[in-house]
């Protein structure tokens, strides 16, 4: 597999090795060995996964310390723009997003550490999205920050008129009044 720094400090892209043949194709989306050789030291103990469709956009959530997750995120049908944004207080990149396009035809996988928001958009008909979590959802701990922050400014490669965004994100606050616990 290939391992992409994002200049985001522990946030990686994942291009795994696949093998394509007249029957199709097949791929290892997570071997814990050759992830922790990458330096991706998470012990995931939960899968999840969701169907939307196009111009959907789920996020921005995470989970307050000590129940944040870290997560490792990909596409298996069609395509989404994946968005981070870093809440580590003193990282050289907080307050900022990353985003990347994953879908089922390029096989990317993000891995996303503790500490950052998480959200994507739909881009094509439909998307089925699916990730590992190494820790478990906590209600409790839930929080969420406005996808269309201007502050933060996300290219969401949707029409924001034309979002479709659960009441519950849209009433999310904005990041400079989002409640955080992170460090770098």
């Amino acid at each position: 597999m290939n391992v992409i720094e994002t200049g985001f400090p522990g946030l990686l892209i994942i291009e795994p090795r696949v093998f394509d043949d007249s029957r199709g194709y097949f791929f290892e989306s997570y071997q814990e060995d050759r992830y922790r050789e990458a330096g991706i030291s998470a012990s995931f103990i939960q899968d999840n996964e969701s169907k939307s469709g196009k111009g959907v956009v789920r996020g921005l959530h995470y989970q307050l310390n000590e129940f944040a997750q870290a997560k490792l995120v990909r596409v298996i049908e069609g395509a989404v723009l994946d968005v981070a944004v870093d809440l580590r207080a003193g990282s050289p990149t907080f307050g900022k997003w990353f985003g990347v396009e994953l879908s089922a035809d390029n096989k990317k996988q993000l891995f996303i550490p503790r500490g950052f928001a998480h959200g994507f958009s739909v881009l094509s008909e439909t998307a089925i999205f699916t990730y590992k979590c190494d820790n478990f959802y906590n209600k409790e701990a839930e929080r969420s920050i406005h996808p269309f922050d201007r502050n933060l400014n996300i290219d969401w490669k949707v029409n924001e008129k034309l979002a479709i965004v659960s009441e519950k994100d849209l009433e999310a606050p904005l990041f400079v009044e989002a409640q955080m616990n992170f460090s770098f």
